[in-house]
């Protein structure tokens, strides 16, 4: 299954796709800087800078700052990754920035409920923004 992710809501499409991958489909997540995250700018990235605050360089935990792995990292968070079950599902799981050439042409599948469009204008903020202001450094 080929999902294209042009403005739908992190946290939903997460759980959605781990609930696949749990179910055994193999999926490849198309244009992961487009995903949305809802609430304030200012507080979604404080809770980032946070997160990637934590720790140490040396022994972890490790976070992200490309929108393509802090997408994978979200539904790594909703699998069961320590368990082999949640290993192999996660091995199925295949995100990309943009739309690379092998996936052009082909049928993008829609998942229902984690469109943006229906939430009206709450405030958001769109993964390329966020991995930009961590210090990503990548090219749309």
């Amino acid at each position: 299954m080929i999902i294209n992710a042009d403005g739908l809501i992190l946290g939903r499409l997460a759980s959605k796709v781990a609930k696949l991958l749990l179910e055994g489909e193999s999926v490849v997540i198309v244009n992961s800087e487009k995903v949305v995250i809802s609430g304030s700018k200012v507080s979604v990235l404080n809770d980032y800078k946070q997160m990637r605050g934590k720790g140490s360089p040396e022994k972890g935990p490790y976070f992200p700052r490309m929108p393509d792995q802090i997408l994978k990292r979200t539904i790594r968070g909703m699998l069961p990754h320590k368990k082999t079950r949640g290993r192999e599902a996660f091995s199925r799981l295949k995100v990309y920035i943009a739309i690379p050439e092998e996936y052009k042409g082909e049928e993008l599948a829609k998942i229902e409920g984690v469109d943006m469009k229906r939430l009206g204008s709450i405030k958001h903020i769109r993964l390329d923004e966020l991995s930009g202001k961590l210090g990503a450094r990548w090219l749309k």
